[in-house]
């Protein structure tokens, strides 16, 4: 049994985390800090993004068609609000695999607690916005 996935939702849904990672990361909202504490310096040359934004777009669909498919299973055992089961299961995915992996991978990197935070609430805003997406557009494309 596959679950019901709205392909357009998800397609939606990916190409939002290129919204939300463009504003989050801009340098005067977070772009700027992170850049300094992650010591990552811009090469100046903007042919240098297209390969991290093509990996970008294929993992965030990938992230929306599990969270699609995993907001149909949740509604089919809960019933009840798409919009909220998909919201709800955005942060237990989120923080059951993302945090956690994020937390796990950059304490044994040393890397800044503050960093490690603010990386993971931009997941937890990412996964938000596609779920939001996701519960608005319904399980089928009918």
């Amino acid at each position: 049994m596959i679950p019901e996935i709205n392909f357009w939702a998800v397609l939606v849904a990916a190409l939002s985390s290129l919204v939300v990672g463009s504003v989050w990361y801009t340098p005067k909202v977070f772009g700027n800090y992170r850049m300094r504490v992650a010591k990552v310096t811009p090469s100046g040359n903007s042919r240098d993004a297209v390969k991290p934004i093509l990996v970008t777009l294929v993992v965030s669909f990938v992230s929306a068609w599990v969270l699609a498919g995993s907001a149909a299973i949740s509604q089919h055992f809960y019933g009840g609000n798409f919009l909220a089961n998909t919201l709800i299961t955005a942060t237990i995915l989120w923080a059951g695999f993302t945090a956690a992996r994020f937390i796990t991978h950059d304490a044994f990197e040393g890397r800044p607690a503050r960093l490690t935070l603010l990386n993971c609430a931009h997941e937890l805003a990412t996964f938000e916005v596609m779920a939001l997406i996701i519960g608005l557009f319904g399980i089928s494309a009918a």
